[in-house]
């Protein structure tokens, strides 16, 4: 339990329980009740914790591909590689990073006007949808959303599938039934997470064009905001 990839699993589940906190308890009281509303102050807080436990998310899952690549393709360099000191620079440069990108995103939403009350068309404040909904430009701030999805989504992703790439080179050059089960039984369970985890963020994505409806587009964010979290303690006790 004191391996690195029992470390990077602490943060993960604490991340996943803190994603799904953000907005859960707000939707089970609107749930509820008939004011269904959320003051200013309230949906930055909610805004600014969102981007940031699921950027950790994002890089979590990135950092623990490399942790799997590193086991399975240097298995005799894996405790000199994986040191205690590397994997918590990783675990705090995530953090550090994912709050400083997510208070970006606050300051300038904080130079955006609205012209009066609104109605969110979500379960939660979601930032492009709040910008939608300014009666000011916000090119810069799409332009920082843009970047920021390509520096904490995409980035991370390629560097899973980099990593997966490798390890599949891996057990191709050596062909072992035992090689291969060993490979299953480590990756298997993070392979599980990053699909459900990725997998909701593209419908994210695809819900949200102005072709798709409302509906769509709140069950892809609930599926990613909520149910991801909730199955990745599932498969990971699984695989224990």
């Amino acid at each position: 339990f004191h391996s690195p990839m029992y470390f990077f699993l602490s943060h993960l589940a604490f991340t996943d329980v803190s994603f799904s906190s953000v907005t859960v308890p707000k939707m089970l009281r609107d749930m509820h009740s008939k004011d269904k509303f959320i003051p200013y102050a309230g949906c930055i807080l909610q805004i600014y914790f969102f981007i940031v436990f699921g950027c950790v998310d994002s890089l979590l899952l990135a950092v623990m591909a490399y942790d799997r690549y590193v086991a399975i393709c240097h298995p005799l360099h894996y405790t000199a590689i994986m040191r205690e000191g590397l994997c918590v620079l990783l675990v705090a440069g995530s953090w550090l990073v994912c709050c400083g990108g997510a208070l970006l995103h606050i300051l300038l939403l904080g130079q955006v006007s609205f012209c009066a009350d609104n109605i969110i068309p979500q379960f939660f404040c979601d930032l492009p949808v709040l910008l939608k909904l300014s009666c000011s430009n916000t090119s810069v701030n799409e332009l920082v959303v843009l970047t920021a999805a390509a520096l904490f989504a995409v980035i991370p992703l390629s560097g899973i599938l980099i990593s997966y790439g490798h390890i599949g080179a891996s057990i191709l050059r050596v062909p072992s039934t035992t090689r291969l089960r060993k490979a299953l039984s480590t990756c298997g369970s993070h392979l599980s997470v990053v699909s459900l985890f990725y997998g909701s963020i593209i419908a994210m994505c695809f819900s949200s064009s102005p072709s798709d409806s409302n509906d769509k587009a709140i069950t892809a964010s609930l599926i990613y905001a909520t149910v991801t979290p909730m199955l990745n303690p599932i498969i990971y006790t699984f695989r224990n």
